[in-house]
């Protein structure tokens, strides 16, 4: 380890907030965590997010600021504040969106629901594309149940810093940053939403990416607070919607891809994960929760379906080792339609970057 590059504290309050709020935890004891290893935001440079809140002990508080606070407090003067007159016209939201410095393509992988297999995808996703010669990263934006760091065999991963910006982790060639690199795996991570965004303009832009071809960001299922702070940082060049084959799952695809429709993120098409199971002893079918209802979906939403993943024991096996299953073993049936889909989206931002 290098002079200047440090072990980030696992605190998320003080990994993620200790440098905005100068050493103050939420909810939490105070922190003492030295300058130096800080991610290089002040309070000053947070004040758009924060602005107008207080924080307490025991939740948060307006105010309004009448004087400023001796250094290192987060006291406030507070007064009433005052009614709205002639509100200003609204604002673009995509106004302030900046490229990832060095990125050229950022690639959202989304679910309407959980529990579809999303983050196991986007591992796959990502190898698929670096097997395929790009320069690839991944960021584990599913805030609240963290995945990659087991999937690529990275748990007890200790995020670095290095002159004020995050050193991604590297598996093999991919460069990795997930929330799981600072918290322990069985602490949940409890956020309000101006938290979330903070966090995510942390890991897209206070990162050292690098050049890459490809930024999978692996969001959290629905369409929540992460997936709108997303498009409102950085353009986003495409986005996967996964799903399985059943009606449940398949209603709340239409509302993700309404919502990425909305904000004008292109959508690259849909993949069917555990289409069917593939029994490891006589390779035989079983469309265990239906079959057809994702290329229906598409077919009728005038979307790419990019194809099926069948749910295979060794796809399992192979996530719980923390060697994604392309890695691991590129010709058995789930590997080879996860590359098929990696590169069909691949050529969908192609076409998209020509236009």
């Amino acid at each position: 380890m290098t002079a200047a590059a440090r072990p980030i504290c696992r605190d998320v309050e003080s990994a993620i907030l200790l440098n905005i709020l100068e050493g103050r935890g939420i909810g939490t004891k105070n922190r003492d965590v030295p300058k130096k290893w800080r991610l290089g935001a002040s309070r000053e440079s947070f004040g758009g997010i924060m602005n107008g809140l207080r924080i307490e002990e025991n939740g948060m508080e307006l105010f309004r600021r009448k004087s400023a606070p001796p250094k290192g407090s987060m006291e406030c003067d507070r007064e009433e504040l005052p009614r709205a007159t002639d509100p200003e016209p609204a604002k673009d939201p995509m106004e302030g969106r900046r490229p990832v410095e060095g990125v050229r393509n950022v690639l959202a992988v989304a679910s309407g629901k959980g529990g579809v297999g999303k983050s196991t995808i986007s591992a796959n996703l990502a190898v698929s594309l670096h097997r395929a010669g790009a320069r690839v990263g991944l960021l584990d934006a599913d805030i609240y149940g963290p995945s990659v760091p087991t999937l690529f065999n990275l748990k007890g991963h200790k995020l670095l810093g290095e002159n004020g910006r995050i050193l991604p982790a590297d598996a093999d060639g991919i460069k990795i940053v997930s929330i799981g690199f600072m918290v322990e795996e069985d602490s949940p991570v409890i956020w309000r939403g101006p938290l979330l965004m903070k966090a995510l303009e942390q890991f897209l832009h206070g990162t050292k990416w690098g050049e890459l071809d490809y930024l999978v960001i692996d969001l959290p299922p629905g369409t929540g607070d992460v997936q709108l702070s997303l498009v409102q940082m950085t353009p986003v060049a495409g986005a996967v919607v996964v799903t399985t084959p059943q009606d449940l799952a398949l209603i709340d695809v239409k509302k993700a891809v309404r919502m990425f429709e909305k904000v004008g993120v292109p959508i690259l098409g849909v993949i069917e994960n555990m289409s069917y199971y593939l029994c490891p002893h006589c390779d035989g079918r079983s469309e265990i929760f239906g079959h057809g209802g994702a290329e229906e979906t598409c077919r009728k939403m005038g979307l790419r379906f990019l194809g099926e993943v069948p749910l295979q024991t060794e796809l399992r096996e192979a996530s719980d080792a923390g060697v994604p299953l392309v890695a691991r073993n590129p010709d058995s049936p789930a590997a080879r339609a996860i590359e098929r889909a990696a590169t069909e989206s691949a050529a969908a931002l192609a076409v998209l970057s020509k236009v």
